[in-house]
């Protein structure tokens, strides 16, 4: 006995047996009962949806002289028995993609000139229209809009965006829904129970979702799945046949990172890639994971998870376990592995990479030493050996007491003739958390005197200090660092360049090209106005210059920079070395 495959021996011959498609065929049966049937039909949809199956069946019920009360054919008459037997003269069909050009559809057209001699239409049915040159879509207009009364057209397509608008428009159109996992695994249950084999719901369920949406792509697995497992078709078997990475593994990956088993994780990804999945594949499968888990932890969300009850279940329980927090982050750290895995020359660093970071994701102390997880703020230089400090106004009598133990520092305003008393001080209780604090600490300039205070009239002068190129260049950095994020891109430009004192308080910086310097001068105020602040001088202004072919030098990284002083200045490598610090 010949064999057939299973996508042909279980095609459906009636609408009823139409998997998927239930508003859709109730649509068309009830156009066969009221007999308002339109001239031309456009099916639409992904492949192996049903789009041939249902212009064969509607074209079979058009024509059946005895339709039933629910509109499907009646499968006696002989209308009905000449398209089971394929010797119908009414109904064509025509493949399009083989069948493309402007003879081809005059020749069809001459087609619609004879009217039917057994039934009531003739039926044209033309597979992937889209096919067509644009010519023949033109020489098909006239007909397709005014066709005799006797003609009915149905074109069926994967790819709608591609027929000319003329043509959508003069047609009905139905648009097919890809297969849910769930109806996918009933029609394999049933096809299964005729053909006498036995399956694991489980192992369905790999096939429908490796099938994404197509009943014709699932039962040709079926039928491979059925052949490598002699007729017992089980989850082992079928994942090993397709090639499918074991979910056990996300599962496990998932419980392990909520642990921190950063080591058991690693010895997991080993496993995986030791049997040639890909990482990146790999990758994409765990974020489908973790975003069924996250659906899985609303109930109202729940429904979306096209698996298997069996495997809903064990979502559910997983989605207890894991934090809403843990969940987001590491679909956001898997989504920029997976857009950045494509470029990686070490792909398989990256992957380790994002996987010890999700693995990290929950870990108590974020900033611990060893973590192997970005501070969440950049540590100071010096944050291990200095200790913060609060300054204090003190009189004098309070400073004498405590002069054995703090190191006072008298402001400038100490030289007016104000009382000794009445001088304000301020002490030091130990070296500051960074230099520029300890800067505006340090230089009377950068204090500030109420208004009627002794002293307050020189603090208005000092307000025009001096400042030197040094300073420039420290304010500059630290403005380019405190910028918004949406700026963070003219930041990193500004950061590779210098400002210049030509005549104090006058400032200038080369810039490489005029679009750079077009999109500072749209932020040019604010820059003056922070420098102004920071160096406490009114009367800085800022000019932009385009730099001259022969001023251009290559703009350093940070890193090219930190080796550049580390050869210039032996002292920095060493304390570098010594407190163990790291370039972030």
């Amino acid at each position: 006995m010949e064999y057939i495959v299973s996508a042909r021996k279980y095609r459906p011959m009636t609408f009823d047996s139409v998997v998927g498609q239930q508003s859709l065929t109730t649509t068309l049966k009830n156009a066969v009962k009221s007999g308002k049937l339109a001239h031309a039909y456009l099916f639409c949809g992904p492949r192996g949806v049903g789009k041939t199956t249902c212009a064969r069946i509607f074209a079979k019920a058009i024509n059946c002289q005895h339709p039933t009360d629910e509109g499907e054919a009646c499968g006696e008459c002989e209308s009905c028995l000449s398209f089971n037997e394929q010797r119908s003269l009414n109904i064509f069909e025509l493949d399009a993609a083989s069948n493309n050009s402007v003879e081809h559809i005059k020749t069809l057209m001459e087609q619609t000139r004879i009217p039917p001699q057994v039934g009531k239409y003739k039926v044209f049915i033309i597979d992937e229209v889209h096919m067509l040159s644009t010519a023949a879509f033109n020489a098909f207009l006239k007909t397709l809009e005014e066709p005799p009364a006797h003609v009915i057209f149905i074109l069926a397509t994967t790819e709608k965006h591609k027929i000319l608008p003329t043509i959508l428009s003069r047609c009905q159109i139905y648009d097919f829904e890809r297969m849910t996992v769930q109806d996918t695994i009933n029609h394999l249950k049933a096809v299964a129970e005729k053909e006498g084999i036995t399956y694991d719901e489980e192992a369905l369920a790999v096939i429908a979702e490796k099938a994404d949406g197509g009943m014709r792509d699932a039962l040709s697995i079926f039928d491979q799945a059925a052949s490598f497992c002699q007729g017992n078709i089980t989850y082992e078997k079928v994942i090993e046949d397709l090639n499918v990475l074991d979910s056990e593994y996300y599962f496990r990956i998932v419980d392990l990172s909520l642990q921190n088993k950063v080591s058991e994780v690693m010895v997991l990804l080993n496993d995986i890639l030791g049997k040639g999945f890909d990482g990146g594949l790999m990758v994409q499968g765990l974020a489908k994971h973790v975003r069924n888990v996250l659906m899985a932890k609303d109930p109202q969300t729940l429904s979306l998870l096209e698996v298997s009850d069996q495997q809903r279940q064990r979502y559910v329980e997983q989605a207890k376990k894991a934090p809403t927090s843990f969940l987001y982050q590491s679909l956001r750290l898997m989504n920029q592995c997976d857009m950045g895995y494509r470029q990686s020359s070490n792909k398989r660093l990256l992957v380790e990479l994002t996987l010890i970071e999700v693995a990290q994701v929950t870990q108590p102390d974020a900033d611990a030493p060893g973590s192997g997880r970005r501070p969440r703020r950049l540590k100071s230089l010096f944050k291990t050996l200095v200790q913060k400090a609060q300054p204090t106004v003190k009189t004098a009598p309070q400073v004498a007491a405590a002069a054995p133990k703090n190191q006072t520092l008298e402001v400038a305003a100490a030289r007016t003739a104000a009382p000794a008393a009445a001088v304000p001080r301020i002490t030091l209780s130990g070296i500051t958390s960074s230099w520029n604090n300890l800067r505006k600490q340090v230089h009377p300039s950068r204090m500030t005197i109420p208004a009627g205070m002794p002293g307050a009239e020189e603090q208005a002068k000092l307000e025009a200090q001096d400042f030197t190129q040094e300073d420039l260049v420290l304010q500059w950095l630290s403005m380019c660092n405190r910028m918004p994020s949406q700026l963070s891109g003219i930041a990193a430009r500004m950061k590779n360049m210098t400002p210049v004192i030509t005549e104090l308080p006058l400032v200038e910086v080369l810039v490489p090209n005029e679009m750079i310097k077009t999109e500072i001068e749209t932020i040019k105020g604010s820059i003056v106005a922070t420098l102004r602040q920071r160096l406490h001088h009114k009367g800085i202004e800022l000019s932009l210059r385009v730099a001259e072919p022969m001023e251009r030098q290559k703009i350093l990284t940070r890193r090219e920079q930190l080796e550049q002083l580390n050869r210039d200045y032996p002292g920095i490598e060493r304390l570098c070395k010594e407190l163990d610090l790291i370039l972030t």
